[in-house]
């Protein structure tokens, strides 16, 4: 690959991921807003989730152009994030359990439809780098596992609605700590088997 051509593909990469950091950098202001004032788990933890993302789009910007040892070091930053993710969430949910939350159902289901529209978005954008070294492959990770976690805030938002109670809300947020953990396996094993394909 000439020097022009992968200048171009980097510059391309790097203008897809400052997009979608400045979409994971918005939605998580508006999902820790909401979630505070609608006393949300499953909001806080997709706000936590998102502002994780912002993280590693950053740190996957900075190992963009650098040697392929530091993209194996930002993806395996971007699997211990998402680890340390989950396991704040865990505790949020089990604070929330011992005490008594009232989640607003529908501010859920608003925030949780704008979120699988933007991660959507995110996603397509990010499945748009052709042959994604393993930092954007991790990246690409989180931005499919939010998606998935935007769906079940919204089925959590509509069984608060139903149902008048709060443990959908709860169960939300294990789903979502549960899918950062599988999120985190599946990025720390590519960059193992990425390790061991280069040595």
């Amino acid at each position: 690959m000439s020097d022009d051509h992968l200048k171009i593909r980097t510059a391309s990469q790097r203008k897809i991921l400052w997009i979608v950091l400045a979409l994971n950098v918005a939605l998580a202001i508006a999902f820790l807003i909401t979630g505070v004032n609608g006393d949300s788990s499953a909001l806080i933890a997709n706000g936590l989730d998102n502002a994780s993302d912002s993280i590693v789009y950053i740190i996957t910007l900075l190992a963009l152009s650098r040697p392929p040892v530091w993209k194996r070091a930002a993806a395996r930053v971007s699997g211990g994030l998402l680890i340390l993710f989950a396991v704040g969430i865990l505790f949020d949910v089990g604070r929330r359990f011992l005490g008594d939350p009232e989640p607003l159902g529908y501010t859920m289901m608003v925030m949780a439809v704008i979120a699988v529209a933007v991660n959507a978005l995110c996603v397509w954008l990010l499945k748009q780098i052709r042959n994604a070294e393993v930092n954007v492959r991790a990246a690409t990770t989180f931005s499919t596992n939010d998606f998935v976690a935007n769906a079940g805030v919204l089925i959590g938002g509509g069984l608060v609605l139903w149902t008048g109670q709060a443990w959908p809300d709860l169960v939300v947020g294990l789903a979502v700590a549960a899918i950062a953990l599988k999120g985190a396996s599946s990025i720390l094993h590519d960059v193992n088997s990425e390790s061991e394909r280069k040595e």
